[in-house]
């Protein structure tokens, strides 16, 4: 359902974390950048399927909650969009992992560039087929609300062993511009040469308004030496920036964060219930915010694009660290 004034508690719970996990790991996008499977398959995952490891037995958690937030590659609002892979692809894709156990909350980074399979969508937002491509193309199926969160979700389901994703949490890239200002500007230390992209953002400190904040945590090709690498040091570097505005801000008043945040309900999409976000907030106030999980891997460059590959012990070590345990 669409996000509003009834849903203004998830927004304050997802959309801290969504634009910092946002900043971090948000990548570029790259038009036509994915491959067609010659012949498609209908293939479903297994959800919550049992994992075999060294003749033990692993089954899904019972004690974590999931929420995926999903960066949309969208400029204005959330709207519904054709079929055909017309919708926006997505620029980020975080799972948010409630440990109940533990009482921390982690988080795994999948990078948009990665390389997985994913179902494609009919008119009727039917799965007919399967497509390999960027994790980032899931998103681009369907109708570009619930039937292209949907597909995400059970791409990255898919992607973590069939293991079980509550809810999603969605927003367009856009919002960051908003948000950003809302705090009166994000200072950063600029370290790159902004006018090859047409911006006039001085070196050294500086303190960024609007579009420019978009544009730093964003931006790779066409600036400097057009390496990932680079950009994610921007993006931490915005990261604590944001978080320490935000942080002053609070100071002054202990309802701005939710103020900010109610801005941005249009640019929202969720799935999460009111009974859900209640207790979802009590989490978020009593529990430790402990690591954001990256999995490894290598970037190889495709006839037109970048293709990112998933070191396959990488990731495994995550899952069964974070989402499953021995029975």
């Amino acid at each position: 359902m669409k996000n509003g004034i009834s849903l203004k508690k998830i927004v304050l719970i997802c959309a801290g974390f969504a634009l910092m996990f946002a900043v971090i790991i948000g990548g570029l996008h790259i038009m036509e950048s994915a491959v067609f499977n010659s012949e498609p398959e209908q293939s479903e995952p297994e959800s919550s399927k049992t994992v075999e490891k060294e003749d033990e037995k692993y089954f899904p958690r019972q004690d974590i909650t999931t929420i995926l937030f999903i960066g949309v590659d969208q400029e204005g609002e959330v709207e519904e969009k054709d079929h055909n892979m017309s919708s926006a692809y997505s620029d980020a894709v975080v799972l948010l992992i409630f440990d109940e156990t533990n009482r921390e909350i982690n988080a795994i980074a999948l990078n948009r560039d990665s390389m997985v399979e994913m179902p494609m969508l009919d008119e009727n937002g039917k799965r007919k087929g399967n497509f390999f491509g960027q994790l980032a193309f899931a998103h681009s199926f369907g109708n570009g609300l619930e039937e292209s969160c949907e597909n995400t979700v059970w791409t990255v389901s898919d992607l973590l062993y069939g293991a079980n994703i509550d809810y999603y949490f969605s927003m367009n890239m856009d919002a960051i511009s908003i948000i950003n200002d809302a705090v009166g500007g994000v200072t950063v230390n600029v370290e790159d040469d902004f006018s090859e992209i047409g911006l006039d953002i001085p070196k050294g400190e500086y303190t960024l308004r609007g579009k420019e904040a978009e544009s730093f945590v964003r931006a790779r090709m066409s600036l400097g030496d057009g390496l990932n690498s680079s950009r994610m040091r921007r993006q931490k570097e915005y990261a604590f920036g944001f978080a320490k505005a935000v942080e002053e801000k609070n100071k002054e008043n202990s309802l701005f964060t939710l103020e900010v945040f109610e801005e941005i309900g249009d640019y929202v999409l969720t799935d999460c219930s009111l009974e859900t976000i209640s207790s979802l907030s009590e989490k978020f106030e009593e529990y430790e915010f402990k690591d954001i999980l990256i999995p490894e891997g290598e970037y190889v460059e495709g006839e037109r694009f970048y293709e990112f590959y998933i070191d396959e012990e990488s990731l495994d070590k995550i899952i069964m660290e974070y989402l499953y345990a021995p029975k």
